[in-house]
This record gives C-alpha cells, structure tokens and sequence, in this order.
C-alpha cells in the first residue's frame, strides 16, 4: 500500500525538506500541493514535480498530508484535513496558543485521523544516544539540562517577524525543540518558567532573544537559549545543544555536530561553511508519521504533546509581560 501525501501550504522553508524525505520511503509519495497563495504553490509545485490544486482537490487525493503554514494558519489546514478524513503531520508549534491546540486534537480525535507534531530532533542520532545513557545511569541522578536552539539573525518581512502571522518570535519558534526534548527524556512536565527576552539583532516586531528557565514537576532545572542571534556570516544555521548535568557525571549533546567545514579565503564567497551530513531527522520523522497512518499507530509526537508544549510557550510570554515566574497547568480541554 503507497501512501499519499499532500504538501498543505508551503509558506514554512520545511516542506521542500519533507517533500526530499518521503523519496526515501518506500510504500509513500508526494503526490500534490495545495497553498493559499497560488503563486507561490504553484512554483513549488513545478520545483518537486508535484500536481498543483485547490485545498478541496488535494485533499480529494491524498491519504495524509504536511501543514507548512504560518502558525496562525495551522488550525484552517488541520481542521480542513480532518473534515476530509486526511491524517495530518503539522509544522511545529501546533498552534498559536494552547486553546486552539486543543481544540485541534479534539477535531482530529473526533474525525478519527492521526495528528503528528513535526519535532524532528527526537530522532537525532546524539540525542537517542544521549538518552539511552541517561537511562542507564551515566550521569547519575538528573538535575539539570541546559539546552540551546539558536538560530541565524532574523530579518523582517517575513511571516516569523510578522507577530499576526507568527504569534510571536523566538520564543513561539525556538522554545518548543528543547522543551519537547526535556519531556521525552526525562518524562517530567514543565511546571514553571521564567523569561527574559527583548529584541537586539535586528529591526523586527517580535523578539530574537529569549531565555527561559524552568522547572521540572520532579525538580531537574532546564535552562533554554533560543535567540535569533547569530551572524549572517556564521558558517551554519544554528544548533540544537544539551548539557545533561547529574550527580556522577556530564553528557554533553551536540545534534548538528556532524559537519564537514570548509574555509576559503578567495573566490566570490570567502568564509567559513559547515555542510551536516548526520542523521537525516526529518526523513525520520516522516517515516514515523506514514508508518502511524499505515498501521493505525500513534505517532512518535502526537497531537497531545504539541498542546503541552505550547501551555509552556504560553506560560514563557506571560512570564516576559509580567516580569514573574508562571506555573503551568495542563489540562487539556
């Protein structure tokens, strides 16, 4: 059995990665795309080798599909999906706030189709590594994390620096990586933050600093740095760090490590340039989605976790507005 995917919206850079994943997955394939600016759907479209359509028509089609809307779209694509009985993978974070979040994993429950969160550092190669060692004592007993998830300075005119397309900045993009990797490897929720952030490296509307210190519900401190602040020049993207601090040890985690880096001092681009070529996370995490959509599995990252994630996400912002730590309730609506 193929199963049929539909790239839903392309406004996130991520859909070119998960339409290049599901070609090395047998048993699936691309088949469509649809967007709510044509332009744009149609370009890409023409760019994979993919039939371009209407929202109806592609979901006509499909067996499951990928939202890579802006964040404030996410809820018109899921809710679309589920009507049409079309299982859904959807671009972190699930949603702007937890209501809606809620609200989206209620609607897909009620259809009977899977929901999946696209968190594809759960399937990095260091940090399965990193949490089998955990898991046989390595460092002892856990008490703190100290993660990073930084990112390339942002400039404006874009969607992320858009606060009503976005919902916010840094802390709506970068919090919900290291805060999803805390729960799945410690098993413990997030019970209160505290937040500094601001915006300093360029001319936005949202902010591009943000660090949060939380805790555990079982006392392990977490401390995140997910700021928009590195150079242009900067020879990548960003990092995904851990440092997991226990009572007989440090490991330390690295998920974009795997690099080759080259210098040049001549030519029209002089610099330094690091090329990833580790674990392939989001094939990874596609795979995981199509096997949940074949077999009727819950997937790695469900709906769920995304509602809890984005309870924290909440929490960081009214922290940063009130100057005060927040404590984190988890019922789901």
């Amino acid at each position: 059995m193929t199963i049929r995917l539909g790239v839903l919206s392309t406004a996130h850079p991520h859909c070119h990665e998960y339409v290049s994943a599901v070609g090395e997955i047998d048993g699936a394939d691309v088949v469509a795309v649809a967007d709510e600016d044509d332009e744009r759907g149609r370009e890409f479209a023409d760019e994979h080798g993919l039939e371009y359509g209407s929202t109806d028509e592609v979901l006509e089609r499909i067996d499951a599909g990928v939202v890579c809307a802006a964040n404030v779209d996410h809820g018109e694509w899921v809710r679309a999906a589920a009507d049409a009985g079309v299982d859904v993978l959807c671009e972190k974070p699930l949603a702007p706030t937890a209501a809606e979040a809620g609200e989206l994993v209620d609607v897909c429950e009620d259809a009977g189709v899977t929901l999946a969160v696209a968190m594809p550092v759960r399937f990095s190669e260091p940090i399965r590594q990193a949490k089998a060692a955990l898991e046989d004592g390595a460092v002892g007993e856990l008490q703190a994390i100290v993660g990073t998830n930084l990112l390339q300075r942002m400039a404006g005119g874009t969607w992320f620096t858009d606060p009503d397309r976005s919902g916010g900045g840094a802390i709506m993009d970068h919090s919900v990586h290291v805060v999803d990797l805390a729960r799945w490897l410690t098993g413990q929720e997030v019970t209160e933050v505290y937040t500094e952030t601001g915006t300093h490296f360029s001319d936005i509307a949202v902010e591009d600093i943000d660090v949060l210190s939380m805790e555990l519900a079982d006392g392990t401190i977490v401390s995140h740095d997910g700021s928009w602040r590195q150079p242009d020049s900067w020879d990548f993207w960003g990092d995904v760090t851990m440092r997991l601090i226990g009572t007989e040890g440090v490991l330390e985690v690295d998920c974009f490590d795997q690099t080759f880096t080259e210098t040049r001092d001549t030519g029209d681009d002089p610099g330094m340039e690091s090329i990833y070529w580790g674990t392939d996370m989001n094939e990874y995490l596609v795979r995981d989605f199509v096997d949940a959509v074949r077999d009727g599995s819950e997937p790695a990252i469900p709906g769920e976790d995304g509602v809890r994630e984005t309870r924290v996400v909440e929490a960081a912002y009214e922290s940063a507005e009130t100057g005060m730590p927040v404590e984190i309730e988890y019922e789901l609506e």
